[in-house]
C-alpha cells in the first residue's frame, strides 16, 4: 500500500541485478540481498548501514515484508537502497517528483472553476515528517499538498501550524476551523475493547484517509537490561515505557502491554525518553526508528543501549478529519485519489526518500 509500485519495484530489482549481479549473499547498501534463516531487519540495517534504523529497507520493500517483520522468510529478495535513499547506484533522487509536476502543469486547467481552498492543520517539531524549516513543510505536508494536484485532483490549499496537537483533535477539527489534520496513527478499531480511550475517540469521532506511511517503532533498553532479550511482547510485562505525550500507544495495548501489565511514562519530548533511559528512570523506550536513533546518536550513547531486532510493531500514519465535517469525506476521498496515484507512479517513494535525505544531511 506504501511502497514503490511492483512495476517499479521490478525495475529496481532488475537493475541492481545487472549491475551487481554477485551481491545477493553480501548485505551492502545499493544492492538487492536474499534473506538467510535467523536475519532480522535491525540486523540487516546494521550491516547495510551501520544502524540499525531499518525503516529505509521496509519503506522499499512493504509489500514483500508487510505481515513478516519480525520473522524474515529464508530466501526473500530486498532491495537495499542506497545510502541517500536511491534504489539503484543509477537512478536520480527527485526525478519522478519532477516528471510529476510537469506532467501536471502542462493539463491544468487555467479556467476551472473557483473552490474554496482546503485547509490543512499540522504541529511544528516532529521531523522529517512535519515542520516548517523543512522543504514543503516535511514529508508528510508534501503527500498532502501533492495528494492535491495527483488522482484528477486539482484543488488549491492552506496549511498552518498550530503546535498544540491535542486541540487539532479537541477543538479546530470538530469545529471546522481547519478540515484536515497532518497526520495521526490509526488505532486497531476492530480491537476497540482493548483500546484506551483516546483510541477508543480516533476510532468513533474521526475518519481517515488511506495509509501515507507506515512507521517502524523501535523498542531500545539499556545494554545491561533485563527485558533487552525479550522475543515476545509478553516479556515486556512489569516493564516502565516511556513513549512522549501525544504518541499513540494503541499499537501495545493490542498486544496486552497496558496498565497494570506495565507502566507508561509520558513526558513532552522524545529526547526526554532518551534521557530517562540512560539514567534508569525507565526501562524501555518505544518510538519511531528514526527519531530514537537520532536521540542516542545526539547523546551520543549508541553504544549504551540496544535495539531488540526481533520485536516491531508499525503504526500507520493518515489525514484525519471530524466526522461534524460536512465535506470530510469528500476531502479524504480527494486525498485518497492523489496517494494512489504517487503509489502508482513512484513519487510517493521519492518524497520520503527525498525528506529523510534532507533530515539525515541535516543532522550531519
Amino acid at each position: 500500500m506504501f511502497s514503490i509500485t511492483k512495476a517499479v519495484c521490478r525495475n529496481a530489482f532488475l537493475a541492481v541485478a545487472f549491475l551487481a549481479p554477485l551481491s545477493a549473499a553480501a548485505q551492502e547498501a545499493c544492492t538487492t540481498y536474499t534473506v538467510q534463516e535467523g536475519d532480522t531487519l535491525g540486523g540487516i540495517a546494521m550491516t547495510a548501514y551501520g544502524s540499525y534504523n531499518y525503516q529505509m529497507i521496509f519503506n522499499a520493500n512493504r509489500e514483500a515484508i508487510a505481515g513478516n517483520t519480525n520473522s524474515l522468510p529464508a530466501g526473500l529478495q530486498l532491495v537495499l537502497p542506497c545510502k541517500d535513499g536511491r534504489l539503484t547506484p543509477d537512478s536520480e533522487l527527485s526525478a519522478v517528483i519532477e516528471a510529476e509536476t510537469k506532467k501536471q502543469d502542462e493539463t491544468r486547467d487555467p479556467n476551472r472553476p473557483y473552490l474554496p481552498p482546503l485547509k490543512f492543520v499540522t504541529a511544528n517539531d516532529w521531523k522529517p515528517f512535519t515542520d516548517e524549516s523543512l522543504t514543503g513543510g516535511g514529508i508528510y505536508v508534501r503527500m498532502a499538498t501533492t495528494a492535491m494536484q495527483r488522482g484528477g485532483n486539482d484543488r488549491d490549499y492552506k496549511i498552518a501550524f498550530v503546535d498544540d496537537w491535542g486541540a487539532h483533535i479537541d477543538t479546530l477539527l470538530p469545529s471546522g476551523a481547519y478540515d484536515v489534520s497532518i497526520a495521526w496513527s490509526k488505532p486497531d478499531c476492530s480491537k476497540i475493547d482493548m483500546l484506551g480511550e483516546f483510541a477508543v475517540k480516533m476510532c468513533t469521532e474521526f475518519e481517515f484517509s488511506d495509509p501515507i506511511y507506515e512507521v517502524a517503532y523501535s523498542y531500545h533498553t539499556l545494554v545491561d537490561s533485563k527485558y533487552a532479550n525479550a522475543r515476545a511482547f509478553a516479556d515486556y510485562a512489569g516493564a516502565r515505557i516511556c513513549r512522549p505525550e501525544g504518541w499513540p500507544t494503541s499499537d501495545l495495548e493490542v498486544e496486552g502491554l497496558a496498565a497494570p501489565t506495565v507502566e507508561f511514562v509520558r513526558p513532552k519530548t522524545p529526547m526526554e525518553c532518551a534521557k530517562m533511559l540512560l539514567d534508569g528512570k525507565v526501562d524501555l523506550y518505544s518510538i519511531e526508528v528514526e527519531t530514537s536513533t537520532a536521540n542516542f546518536e545526539e547523546l551520543g550513547a549508541t553504544d549504551k543501549v540496544l535495539l531488540n531486532p526481533a520485536l516491531a510493531t508499525f503504526n500507520t500514519h493518515h489525514f484525519v478529519t471530524s466526522r461534524s465535517n460536512k465535506r470530510g469525506l469528500e476531502y479524504i476521498a480527494m486525498l485518497n485519489r492523489g496517494l494512489a496515484e504517487m503509489r502508482e507512479s513512484g513519487e510517493w517513494y521519492d518524497i520520503v526518500a527525498t525528506g529523510l535525505a534532507e533530515y539525515n544531511d541535516a543532522k550531519k
